[in-house]
């Protein structure tokens, strides 16, 4: 075909082209291009090229192609800048971190045989990892912030086997591999909460890396754009396998780094072309899927396909027999010929044709054998990670192609099988020193040893002088900042929650007005990140338009429809809050970038990302252990709550669970607040605790859009109770009460009226207590058991303490599903009984949901009677009278949860 010959279109094998009608002219059209590009330059060719494409649309001229190039280099070797490292030494510094990495995951598998582990993927991203550690990833030091770095988590024993040589971890950490209780272990993946002095980011969960990272070269341009940190110098490197870009989070976020024009990150995809168990596009080629995805969503791509060995056959080839042959071979067949030898390579892949043959015809098979793909190719890397830092404008991600398992033989390379291979023979890794030139003897092969080069050796040297010239080691982790922020007080922000007289609001209503006026703080007020995926307005946000307006680094060029108005939707390039569409995974994203530059950047900052809350542990709660694990510090408010306080939305928007989720992350702290007091109790709390204590520590807080009255703070002694997570509203009450009333959130509104109907119905005393955290009395209550159960001096949990000075039977009513209150019951000295919203939601009237959850008002009273009568305290008969009054009927088959 004359397009593939000439090299001037893809060879995509899956586009569909109609027959050629008129070749002659097909032909004049394509020698018109390559004379413009031959006289006129690249340039003039894509003006031309982009002019023709604009006429096309308007005459209704589609395409069929995919926006792909010749599956060969992006960068010619003409254009190919020298090479400025001593290649000889850092191969031999990247032979010993291939060994170390190898060394480390097979010892731990010949001990522990499932311990698992990684060689396979280390193997093709070393050369990757190598060209950016020597020669672009800058450190944090005086002089400079240091570029971010997301490493391919598969990859990790490579990165530990640098650390190794540069000194920062010894003998016994490797031995450690994946042993982290024993001995200073080595975690599995990339984990700041395991190693928090070393990794900066958690990336382990496929998917998670490449939209944080997005987000994270999005928060420098913000913090850069509100002259908060100077950020235009450092960059974000991410490293993914082509199989991770299946994952939507992966692609999540393409369109913003373009739209924002982030030229301040670089993607660099591991095409080794295999996934777990088999080649990513066995019947196709996933680097021209992902150049076309890429190229649609705005970025720059460089593709780094062939090393240099193919120059020379490229350069032969005057009639395109490479580019034809690539086009009929999809990534299937491409992994086959990892997997063989030159001669298989030379029957199969060059003796197709007799022009292909003719080409490699004065090639030994160890010569075809040796032909390296780009991705291990040092010289074609540097080029392509040179070319991406001068490129302005746009992201930038580099498709470079390897082998997976490259170098380990017939047992690794290119086989289905090498994901999983965890352990060699002798001769097998005998045969791996000897590929590689290693300076070990049989007896250091056969024992598996370390390598490390002499401190005096050139190697060394050269390691260390390369890292001081790019201010000195990552991944390094920061764990404090420099500087911890001062909390204003209370009064100064909180004022009106203490002393709310009756006033009605929603609990909704009183966070956002707190962080409203937190925001006028002359030295936290900047350093907060307002975060909202959509519907600021329905959260009451509105007015923060105004306040501090919407971040967007292009300002705001049109008239919004609303400037009339004094809440108009006002965008400007130093604005404060990240309004990120509907995009929970986009905004949690962005809340993890805040939440962690204290650590990332020396930088504290307060973000609170507001949502509904069923949109936030249930949908995106892989991010929220993401940020956990990056020991990330924040509020994440999990707004319009309950199954029964957003009334109208039904099944699907509302929220029974998500404390439950919650109560699971060991560093996120969750409450449930009635009232606007223990908000700005709890609020108070959380910033003392992240901004001056610097705890790795985040909340979540539920708030509801339910409008009531909310009480003044009765006692400024209320304060421990609050954030031990339960108090009775009347202590004075105990002494006399003969059930106690347990209630958290919206339906502690409930559980009142319920005290009120057992006195007045039924001459019952009962005492009501506020339960601000379930998860919190829980977490308490385990530490300590355990305490007592191992021989240590015995002391009650707070909630059986509290409760053992009060009688009768305990009831508990939540919004949450019943598993939230049961958390507690272990540590509950009497007679328990949970009421929650267990089933899925429905669409009706505060009270008509709260009666059909049977977490209402006469439910509370008729469990609390029923308790009673079981403890032997009332006659049965009651219970059965109070049923009949509040129209509660039982049958076999209508519990909510059954429906």
């Amino acid at each position: 075909m004359t397009d593939l010959s000439t090299g001037a279109a893809s060879m995509h094998s899956l586009v569909h082209r109609t027959e050629d009608s008129d070749p002659g002219e097909t032909a004049e059209w394509l020698d018109a291009l390559d004379a413009v590009v031959q006289h006129a330059g690249t340039s003039r060719a894509q003006f031309l090229f982009d002019r023709l494409a604009e006429r096309a649309s308007k005459l209704g001229v589609g395409t069929a192609l995919a926006r792909v190039t010749p599956y060969v280099n992006t960068i010619p070797v003409e254009a190919q800048p020298p090479y400025p490292g001593d290649i000889d030494t850092e191969e031999r510094l990247a032979a010993a971190l291939r060994w170390n990495a190898l060394a480390m995951v097979v010892r731990a598998n010949q001990a522990y045989g499932e311990l698992g582990g990684h060689i396979a993927s280390y193997a093709s991203a070393a050369d990757l990892f190598e060209v950016g550690f020597n020669h672009f990833f800058r450190a944090d030091n005086a002089a400079h912030g240091g570029d971010l770095v997301y490493f391919q988590p598969h990859s990790s024993p490579g990165v530990y086997a640098r650390a190794y040589l540069e000194g920062f971890l010894d003998e016994a950490h490797l031995e450690h591999y994946r042993r982290e209780i024993t001995g200073p272990g080595l975690c599995s993946y990339p984990h700041p909460w395991l190693m928090p002095e070393f990794w900066q980011f958690p990336t382990g969960s496929m998917g998670i890396g490449p939209i944080n990272a997005i987000y994270q070269a999005r928060f420098m341009r913000y913090l850069q754009n509100r002259g908060l940190l100077q950020t235009s110098d450092r960059k974000v490197w991410g490293f993914f396998g082509d199989g991770e870009m299946d994952e939507p989070e992966s692609i999540g976020a393409l369109s913003l780094a373009a739209r924002e024009r982030l030229d301040n990150i670089v993607f660099v995809i591991n095409c080794n072309l295999q996934r777990l168990d088999g080649p990513v596009r066995g019947n196709s080629r996933i680097v021209d899927e992902l150049e076309a995805q890429f190229t649609g969503a705005g970025w720059n791509v460089i593709k780094v396909l062939w090393g240099s060995d193919w120059d020379a056959l490229f350069a032969r080839d005057r009639s395109g027999a490479l580019l034809r042959a690539f086009a009929q071979t999809v990534d299937g067949q491409f992994q086959t010929f990892s997997a063989n030898d030159g001669a298989y390579n030379r029957e199969r892949f060059f003796g197709q044709n007799p022009e292909l043959a003719a080409l490699v015809s004065h090639f030994s098979n160890e010569d075809i054998d040796r032909l390296r793909r780009g991705g291990h190719d040092v010289r074609k890397l540097h080029a392509a990670y040179a070319k991406a830092l001068q490129h302005k404008g746009q992201p930038t991600v580099i498709l470079a192609k390897t082998m997976k398992g490259f170098g380990m033989g017939s047992v690794g390379q290119g086989r289905m099988t090498t994901h999983q291979q965890k352990k060699l023979d002798v001769d097998q890794l005998k045969a791996f020193c000897d590929r590689f030139r290693l300076p070990l003897s049989d007896s250091d092969v056969e024992q598996l040893k370390f390598y490390k080069p002499a401190p005096n050796s050139p190697e060394m040297q050269y390691l260390h002088a390369r890292r001081a010239a790019l201010g000195g080691y990552l991944p390094r982790r920061r764990k404090a900042a420099t500087q911890a922020l001062t909390v204003p007080a209370l009064p100064s922000w909180g004022q009106f929650a203490l002393q709310a007289e009756g006033r009605e609001m929603s609990t909704t209503m009183a966070i956002v007005r707190m962080f409203g006026n937190l925001l006028k703080d002359g030295a936290l007020g900047p350093r907060m990140v307002p975060v909202v995926a959509d519907e600021a307005r329905t959260f009451g946000m509105a007015s923060m338009f105004r306040q501090v307006g919407i971040y967007s680094p292009l300002g705001q060029q049109y008239e919004p429809e609303d400037l009339g108005s004094m809440l108009y939707y006002r965008e400007e390039t130093g604005g404060q809050i990240l309004e990120e569409g509907i995009s929970e995974a986009g905004a949690i994203s962005s809340w993890i970038a805040a939440a962690t530059a204290y650590s990332t950047h020396d930088l504290p900052m307060l973000p609170f990302y507001i949502y509904y809350s069923m949109f936030g542990f249930q949908r995106i709660g892989d991010l929220i252990w993401a940020a956990a694990d990056q020991r990330a510090r924040g509020f994440l408010i999990g707004a319009t709550a309950g199954k029964t306080t957003l009334g109208g939305e039904g099944l699907q928007h509302q929220d029974g669970t998500s404390h439950l989720a919650a109560s699971t992350v060991p560093n996120c702290r969750a409450w449930d607040p009635a009232f606007a007091y223990e908000i700005a109790v709890i609020v108070d709390e959380g910033m003392r605790a992240m901004l001056e204590r610097q705890e790795d520590t985040f909340y979540y807080l539920t708030v509801t859009n339910e409008n009531y009255a909310q009480p003044s703070m009765p006692d400024s002694d209320l304060r421990a109770g609050i954030l031990k997570g339960m108090y009775p509203l009347a202590p004075q009450s105990l002494s006399t009460a003969r059930v106690q009333l347990l209630g958290s959130g919206a339906i502690l509104g409930e559980v009142m009226a319920a005290a009120q109907m057992l006195k007045e119905d039924w001459n019952i005393d009962a005492a009501t207590w506020s339960v601000t955290s379930f998860s919190e009395l829980h977490r308490e209550a385990i530490a300590a058991e355990r305490i007592a159960r191992l021989g240590g001096e015995a002391v009650s949990s707070y909630v059986e303490a509290v409760l053992r000075e009060s009688h009768g039977p305990v009831i508990a009513a939540t919004d949450y599903v019943r598993a939230v209150p049961e958390l507690i019951r272990a540590h509950v000295p009497r007679r328990y009984v949970t009421l929650g919203t267990d089933g899925f939601g429905r669409s009706d009237s505060r009270r008509a949901l709260r009666e059909f959850f049977e977490v209402d008002r006469a439910s509370i009273v008729i469990a609390a009677l029923k308790a009673l009568a079981d403890d032997g305290e009332l006659d049965r008969t009651v219970v059965r009278e109070a049923a009949e009054r509040y129209g509660k009927h039982a049958t076999a088959t209508d519990a909510p949860w059954m429906r």
